[in-house]
């Protein structure tokens, strides 16, 4: 697909100074951008290169634009909109087109217009599947599920019974949405199995990487509310809560109960335990451990950055003798008290 830089300017709202006929083919990162190409920049301490910039066009804000002699974009957030070109220029295929022969439809599923089902995938009775929604090949969806309007999933979903997807939302391959959360109770040392009689319910446009589980609840539902983004490998445990907007990144493990706000960003692997609540507009850096609520918006971290093993082995030698390093100052500190009384 290609568009001029007129109807990018008109069809993103930006203000274009240069030549609207140019044809602009593909996006391209900032130091390879070629005659045809367009390319974006945010970062100031790049400002020096844009005086030798190929790039047939580039995105800039006002406070960036004077440094560069060609096609121009001005845009008050040039990453937004870098953003919103890559969804013009997209050609990533659709995850179905129409209804393959082999795909199994239970009596009893409702199938909305338009929808598409790849091949050898299984809609099972009392499901539903809303206008336009696209369920890639070898797609599971489970009893009673409902999936809404111009949702997609991408193949080899298992969307299990009863779980409820929004409007517009987009699932990676091999995510798993429903499955059974961690539930045993031990009776003499024999694990007995608790069913899980609770499901999943998610809001409209929530992007779910690959690999990613969800457990449904317990007894109550686990929830994800809208605008919320998932990355690939992360697991969602039972009666989990997830606020709109919040966006939790790679290989994360939330435990069961857990309460998350809304706008919160969680780093990669992050593990958050069980039972707490983390308030609204909450940043965790990554790899921390959360083990408490967190009731304060504001940017956490746990963890020890990298050292050079030498230096990493003198901190863990240091770090072993805190304890005996504490007993001694409470003893000197009621030495001192002691003496100056």
């Amino acid at each position: 697909m290609t568009l001029s830089l007129g109807q990018i300017a008109e069809q993103l709202g930006l203000t274009l100074q240069g030549d609207p006929e140019l044809v602009i083919s593909n996006i391209a990162p900032f130091e390879k951008a070629g005659a045809q190409e367009i390319s974006f920049l945010t970062n100031a301490k790049y400002k020096p290169m844009l005086a030798t910039s190929k790039a047939g066009a580039l995105i800039l804000s006002k406070n960036h634009a004077d440094a560069f002699s060609g096609n121009t974009l001005i845009s008050e957030d040039p990453y937004v909109s870098y953003a919103q070109l890559a969804q013009l220029l997209d050609t990533t295929p659709a995850c179905a087109s129409n209804i393959h022969p082999s795909a199994v439809i239970e009596d009893g599923a409702k199938i909305g217009n338009n929808v598409s089902i790849g091949a050898s995938a299984v809609i099972e009775s009392g499901a539903v599947l809303g206008d336009s929604a696209q369920i890639g090949a070898g797609c599971f969806v489970g009893k009673n599920a409902k999936i809404g309007a111009e949702t997609k999933l991408w193949a080899n979903c298992s969307i299990y019974h009863e779980v409820q997807i929004g409007q517009q939302c987009l699932i990676q391959s091999n995510t798993v949405v429903g499955c059974d959360g961690f539930g045993y109770a031990n009776k003499q040392g024999q694990w007995v199995k608790i069913p899980q009689l609770g499901t999943v319910i998610i809001g409209d446009k929530v992007e779910i990487g690959a690999s990613v589980s969800i457990d449904r609840g317990a007894l109550d539902n686990t929830e994800i509310a809208s605008n919320v983004i998932i990355d690939n490998q992360v697991h969602i445990a039972h009666n989990v809560m997830i606020g709109t907007g919040t966006a939790i990144a790679g290989t994360t493990g939330i435990a069961g109960s857990t309460n998350i706000g809304r706008y919160c960003i969680i780093g990669g692997g992050v593990g958050i335990n069980g039972h707490i609540d983390i308030c609204d507009q909450v940043t965790i850096t990554g790899y921390s451990m959360v083990t408490k609520s967190i009731s304060e918006p504001g940017t956490y971290s746990s963890g020890m950055p990298t050292q050079a093993n030498r230096q990493w082995r003198k901190s863990m030698a240091r770090l072993s003798q805190i304890d005996e390093m504490h007993k001694r100052i409470v003893s000197l500190e009621r030495k001192n008290s002691a003496e100056a009384d």
